[in-house]
């Protein structure tokens, strides 16, 4: 992906911090970033786990890996995205992400190789004592406040989807998330496994060179093209800042995605209309209703971007081809379907999705007792009642993940300076009585739909909502109390007992739809984007 994949020598951890952030992609260096220009002084650490930096970024390394929005959503608002590409390569991000760390002095405080696993808290002593791994051992470090910047993905495990007679394939069989280094794909003949935003990335790559491709799906996707390079922003960058293009291609795209994403809560058929009728510019129409017409609505699982058309011109060119079945089992000459259809491979890729994992897999307790993460209701969707001085950024479905880790980082970053300022050790949000439980991440795609229940809720009232609108959250967090349901103890406070306040059933019927998202007006949209 890129020469450069390790931004830091190893150093030295201080023994204790004042913030500890977890993670060194896109949400962890957003976060450091916002919380040490509103707090100076402030002694920050950022552990990552992995041995580079990067997240997401750096450990995807399939063909053609690239955004799945548009990298003026997707870049940091304080350092305005200057690349060509509106839809950008998974290389020029990373090094997007490690360029900001350097300019922004972050890159020093980063610790690679360094993985939390554990984290105990102490009332009396107001501190957390975290467990790391190392490449030296296992160790601890103090800190008062964590901020999990480190997403919801398990970058060590993929999702298995329990596939019979793999064994039997005589060809080779990769995941998108571990791609062999110096895998060659030319000449073979390669089946894609999948149909969301991995698999309409990966086909059109390997179509390049590949023999055939074949894109095999149980169900269809809904997919929607988008320009590669945005003419609007090449015509702005002739006479505008970078911050200024920043913020008018932002509205711009904005408003697009939420007009789409507000008609299909409110009229579901005519947003699944507007989306395959565009199909039609590109595809014929057996082919669209075939293959491209899902048994569902746009954005009850997320739309998948295809820069440029670069999917539907792979498959008119005869490049590759779908196909629309259950698989049965792996056989020696490829993939047997239900019906009895075999579709023969030399390679198979299997991109049928991630494992989800939560708050980087860290244990949590406070006062002794483990926290139990299903009970917990989210405040705001970045804090955990009864979870005292730990925040985490959780992004939006329906949009692109940094315009929510944003919103999440300013407001931490304005938490601890209320904090510092008032003279308090803890902040621990509680959840009132009487409230319903939903699911956090709000989509029926299975790789949510299997771990969804394990993962905190949120309530059915403010500041105990996550409405997966960037319209009603920049509202919201503009006039956000901090002090709202959270409850303070000033530094040096001994004997003191956390309030547990209210906890979340167990269990949730979790539907299909959408029930967080709230409607906004185009006006409103226009002016929370700038």
């Amino acid at each position: 992906m890129t020469a450069d994949s390790q931004t830091a020598a190893p150093r030295a951890l201080p023994e204790r911090v004042d913030v500890l952030v977890v993670g060194a992609g896109l949400s962890g260096i957003g976060a450091a970033h916002r919380i040490l220009e509103a707090n100076p002084g402030v002694e920050l650490a950022i552990l990552e786990g992995r041995e580079a930096t990067g997240g997401t970024w750096d450990l995807f390394r399939y063909p053609g890996v690239r955004s799945d929005s548009d990298m003026f959503t997707l870049s940091f608002p304080f350092r305005p995205w200057e690349g060509r590409k509106a839809i950008a390569d998974g290389g020029d991000i990373l090094d997007y992400i490690r360029e900001t760390a350097r300019e922004s002095g972050l890159e020093e405080l980063i610790h690679t190789g360094h993985r939390a696993v554990a984290a105990s808290w102490s009332t009396d002593d107001q501190e957390w004592t975290v467990t790391i791994e190392t490449p030296a051992g296992r160790r601890e470090v103090r800190t008062g406040f964590i901020h999990l910047g480190s997403g919801y993905y398990d970058y060590e495990e993929s999702h298995d989807a329990g596939f019979e007679g793999i064994e039997d394939f005589a060809g080779e069989v990769v995941h998108p998330q571990f791609w062999p280094e110096g895998l060659d794909h030319a000449g073979r003949r390669v089946v894609v496994i999948g149909s969301g935003a991995t698999a309409v990335t990966v086909v059109p790559a390997m179509a390049e060179t590949a023999q055939s491709v074949t894109m095999l799906q149980r169900t269809p996707s809904y997919v929607f093209p988008q320009p590669e390079v945005d003419p609007f922003v090449q015509v702005l960058r002739k006479r505008l800042s970078p911050q200024a293009v920043q913020s008018a291609t932002r509205v711009k795209n904005l408003g697009m995605q939420y007009f789409l994403y507000e008609l299909s809560r409110v009229r579901p058929k005519a947003a699944n209309a507007i989306v395959l009728t565009e199909l039609k510019r590109h595809l014929p129409q057996d082919v669209i209703d075939e293959h491209f017409t899902p048994p569902y609505n746009v954005w009850d699982q997320r739309l998948c971007a295809v820069p440029d058309g670069n999917l539907y011109a792979a498959i008119r060119r005869g490049r590759a081809e779908v196909v629309t079945g259950h698989i049965d089992r792996f056989v020696p000459e490829g993939v047997r379907l239900t019906d009895g259809r075999v579709v023969e491979a030399d390679l198979v890729v299997t991109a049928t999705g991630l494992k989800l994992k939560l708050l980087g897999g860290i244990d949590f307790t406070v006062d002794g007792e483990r926290v139990a993460m299903e009970r917990a209701f989210a405040y705001r969707g970045l804090m955990l009642a009864g979870v005292p001085n730990v925040t985490m950024t959780v992004g939006y479905v329906n949009a692109s993940w940094t315009l929510r880790a944003d919103l999440v980082s300013r407001y931490v970053a304005d938490l601890i300076a209320h904090l510092r300022d008032h003279g308090l050790g803890v902040a621990v949000p509680v959840a009132p009585d009487g409230m319903s439980a939903g699911p956090i991440l709000d989509l029926t795609a299975g790789y949510v739909q299997r771990v969804v229940g394990s993962f905190p809720k949120v309530g059915d009232r403010a500041p105990w909502t996550m409405p997966q609108n960037y319209v009603k959250d920049k509202i919201a967090f503009g006039r956000a109390d901090v002090t709202a349901d959270m409850h303070f103890l000033p530094v040096g406070t001994k004997g003191a007992t956390l309030p547990r306040g209210a906890e979340a059933p167990e269990s949730l019927d979790l539907p299909g739809s959408s029930s967080n998202a709230d409607a906004s007006t185009a006006d409103e949209a226009l002016e929370a984007a700038r």
